[in-house]
């Protein structure tokens, strides 16, 4: 890889650490949207894992005291690790170019009408299992599924430092699979580790932009923060589904 490469790697990594340190959630689905313009995903996601687990330690011990656990363990797991399994499964056997493109047609959809008109009713129970468990799929395949499980846990979990601390677990859980998988895969050779060493020099900056960012957001502008954030990495998929 060249140096030019290298270093657009560690700022998708800045921006993606940074948003996910700001809003509990996004960084993975960044860096896959844009990340995987600069190198194959299948590379690049065994790099980012690892660090996204460290950072999601950080962001569980910042907000351990407000964890919304019943919403957590009764509502959004079950649903999402069934998901998981079913999107394990597929990433060996499905065309995963039409996947991404589906997933990030799905997101665009969902941003653009939560920006338009933000939810003010809670989703009815079977709509919430269908969207974690699509979530828990896409995580499976694509190493997340937090548009899905975002707009779920969005209309359960109005504080956003429960909201961040919440994800925090969840993602812990997921991409502790997701790392486990790899490994037997054996995804991890010279480049994967390359990677992943530029990926690390972003992110202690990118959590220390992000916990100011955190602390800068009103819940309004949170709200907005969150939907926007989807509707450009969701763009940026298709480009890169449709262009690659």
């Amino acid at each position: 890889m060249t140096v030019a490469t290298l270093v657009a790697l560690a700022v998708v990594a800045l921006v993606a650490f940074g948003t996910e340190g700001a809003i509990g959630f996004g960084g993975t689905v960044i860096a896959a949207s844009l990340g995987a313009q600069l190198v194959p995903l299948e590379v690049l996601l065994p790099a980012f894992v690892p660090l996204n687990l460290a950072l999601s330690g950080w962001l569980l011990a910042r907000s351990a005291g407000s964890i919304a656990w019943r919403v957590l363990v009764f509502e959004i797991a079950p649903p999402v690790a069934a998901g998981m399994i079913a999107g394990i499964a597929l990433a060996h056997a499905g065309p995963q170019r039409m996947l991404a493109l589906g997933f990030g047609i799905f997101v665009i959809v969902l941003a653009v009408l939560q920006l338009a008109r933000p939810a003010t009713r809670p989703l009815s129970r079977v709509a919430r299992l269908l969207l974690l468990v699509a979530g828990g799929v896409a995580h499976g395949i694509f190493g997340t599924g937090g548009p899905m499980i975002v707009y779920v846990a969005r209309r359960r979990i109005a504080d956003k430092r429960a909201f961040r601390g919440t994800l925090a677990v969840l993602w812990i859980v997921l991409n502790s699979v997701l790392l486990a998988s790899f490994v037997s895969l054996g995804r991890y050779g010279d480049a994967t580790f390359e990677i992943g060493a530029v990926l690390a020099l972003a992110i202690v900056p990118g959590l220390w932009i992000g916990e100011r960012l955190h602390r800068a957001l009103d819940a309004a502008r949170f709200e907005r923060v969150v939907w926007s954030v989807l509707l450009a990495a969701g763009v940026a998929l298709v480009v890169r589904c449709v262009s690659g």
